[in-house]
This record gives structure tokens, sequence and C-alpha cells, in this order.
């Protein structure tokens, strides 16, 4: 993944007069509520570099344009909700890059943060809370989709797909939930705070777990189904003819639902996400100090949420017992994704994905990643 794809989101003059008036009452609340006053250095916002200033066609300086960038597997997930939609961004004023001015809980510098007394995780919570709910198809659009009557000229349409096209048509309806995946993870506290290679593997690595994460809740359970676009397909459309595909589609349903079962909340679920992307044992990280503190940050507040929604599962097994425990099997499924998609492109070498699908599922960078 390019430098300048993980920074492509913009903020109007407007709203960076806004934010900023945010940050100055957010410093003043916390001043007001220690009894010596801190370094000013902890709210500082982190100066750019000369490489991250304004530029005039930043994201797009990278190749891809709106319309370009994709997220893609042929087993779907999918958000109807733009960026630019979600953000509220005015694309037709004067630019900042997100990485100068950047959102309210992405300024959270995380030597505060791990000096700051318990409310820390009742700010953690609310701040991924709204990241989550920006960056995502609202649950009771979801919801009313799953009650409209199926339609099964398109579920037969799908089922009837070849290889090729299958995975072609998904690459393309997954182009917004990597774009929301990348706005989300901006909108973790400290996740802007740490390398931009870090920034970059992390995306790279965990990108794909976070997409099955937020397929839980497109599932309909009662029909063992996925709101794939605007239409609700069986996990048997996902099917070809290729064992090690129908062998990934089952693993991801699986998944998926496993979490779906355990009926988190939205707020559980953006914890969640956050947990699972900043988990620090990914190979080749360089800032795992400031990683593994970010990961605790999350994990302390995710507990405090599960805590206080749900009761042990059974004996002394809880919901968090196995959310973690199914994070190795999202590492399991992107290799085995990596392995299905391998394949396929030696079988269809002249298939051309979406620019961002390429860049985060190289298979010669993600070989030095398993």
């Amino acid at each position: 993944m390019s430098r300048d794809a993980v920074k492509f989101g913009r903020m109007s003059k407007k709203q960076r007069e806004k934010v900023e008036d945010e940050v100055r009452f957010h410093r003043a609340q916390m001043r007001a509520q220690s009894d010596a006053a801190p370094d000013s250095s902890v709210y500082d916002t982190q100066t750019p570099s000369s490489s991250d200033q304004l530029h005039h066609n930043n994201y797009n300086s990278g190749g891809y344009s709106n319309n370009e960038v994709g997220y893609g597997s042929p087993y779907g997930y999918s958000a109807s909700v733009t960026p630019q939609q979600t953000m509220q961004y005015d694309i037709s004023a004067d630019y900042v890059d997100s990485t100068t001015y950047e959102p309210r809980s992405t300024m959270i510098d995380p030597e505060f943060i791990s000096h700051a007394d318990g409310d820390i995780n009742d700010v953690l919570i609310k701040t991924l809370a709204e990241a989550h709910a920006n960056t995502n198809t609202k649950l009771e659009a979801v919801h009313d989709m799953f009650r409209k009557p199926q339609d099964l000229s398109r579920i037969i349409y799908y089922k009837n797909l070849g290889q090729e096209e299958l995975w072609l048509d998904c690459a393309e309806k997954l182009t917004q939930m990597i774009q929301n995946i990348i706005e989300f993870a901006k909108l973790i506290p400290g996740f802007m705070r740490l390398s931009q290679d870090d920034q970059i593997l992390l995306l790279k690595t965990g990108s794909f777990e976070l997409a099955i994460v937020r397929m839980s809740r497109l599932l309909d359970l009662s029909q063992n189904a996925v709101l794939y676009g605007d239409v609700l397909l069986p996990q048997e459309a996902f099917y070809t003819s290729d064992s090690e595909e129908m062998r990934l589609v089952s693993r991801i349903f699986q998944t998926a639902k496993s979490i779906a079962e355990l009926k988190l909340t939205e707020t559980e679920l953006a914890l969640y996400q956050s947990l699972v992307l900043l988990w620090p044992e990914r190979n080749g990280v360089r800032g795992n100090t400031e990683i593994q503190r970010l990961f605790n940050l999350s994990m302390n507040a995710i507990r405090q949420e599960l805590e206080t929604n749900h009761a042990p599962l059974k004996g002394d097994v809880t919901v968090l017992d196995t959310l973690l425990n199914n994070i190795p099997n999202f590492r399991d499924i992107s290799i085995l994704h990596m392995e299905a998609l391998s394949k396929f492109k030696q079988q269809h070498p002249n298939v051309v994905f979406p620019a961002l699908y390429k860049e985060l599922f190289s298979i010669d960078s993600q070989q030095d990643l398993t």
C-alpha cells in the first residue's frame, strides 16, 4: 500500500476550525480536572514532516481515483456509504492533509493516555463507537434489508456467475468497505502517531480480518445469508468449483457467524476492531512498544464494556475469551485467502483487480508477512 493510500481523508477549512475549537475545549477540560498543570507538550499535535504537508492531489497522487480503489475477495461484505458521505468532508473546499489536522480522537497522545485516570476508558469507548458508526452502514438499514422479500432472480444470477466474474464482482462491491476500514483505523486514538510503515503494515495485514468482523453485522443468522450490497445472498451463492475457495467461504462464514452469535453491541464491535487491528504480534512492525500500549488501552476498554453488558457464556468462559480465541482464526483465514488468490491469479493471469486490492493483497509483499 502506498503511503498516500492511508491518508486520503480531507477536511474543509470550516471543519478544521471546528476540530481545533474542540481540541482547545478538550485541553481546557483536562487541565481543569488535574491538580497540577501538565506539560503542555502532552497536548501538542504532531508536527507534520515536509512530506506530510498539503498536497494538491494528495490521495489521487497515489494513482487511485475514488472509483478505482477496491477491496476484494470473492466472499462478500459491503457497505453502501462512501467515505465522503460518511465523514461529511466538503470536497469542494480547500483541503488539508488528515495527518496535519486530525480528528479529535486521533489527537489523543498515547503518553497522555497512559498517565490519565480511569475516565480514559470512557473517552476511548465513546471515540471508537463514533468512528464505527461513521464508517458503517447503519444497523437499522441492515435489519430493514433482512426483512425484505428475497429477490430470487438476483440470487440465481449470483449463483450462476463464473469464477472469474464472481471474484471481480466482489472486488468492485467491496470498494467502500476497505475505504471505510482505513477511515476507521485513522480515527483510533494514537494510530496516526505510529510510523507510516507500521500504519501501512497493520492495514495490509489487518484489513481482511476487520472485514470479517464487519461482515458479522451483515449476517442474517436465521438464513445463513449475508447482505451483499443490496441483496441478501446465502453462503452457497459464493461457492465455485474450486475446493480451496469453498473452504475459504466456509471458514469466513463460520467465523463471522461465531461473532454474530455473541450479539455484540455496535460499541463492542468497534472496540473489537481496534483490538484486532492493533494485535501486537504481527510480523514486521517496528513500534512494538507503541502498538502494545494502544492494544492494552483497547483491551482495558473492551473488558470494561463486555463485563458491563455480558455474563459469562459457560462456566468461567467469557465473551472476551471467545473473541480473543477468534483472532488466530482471522490470521488463518487471511492465509487461506492469499493461497486462493495466488491460485486464481495463476489460472487467470490477465484478470486486473482494483488498484487498492492489488496493493493490500499483493502476493509478493504478503509472503514476507506470513
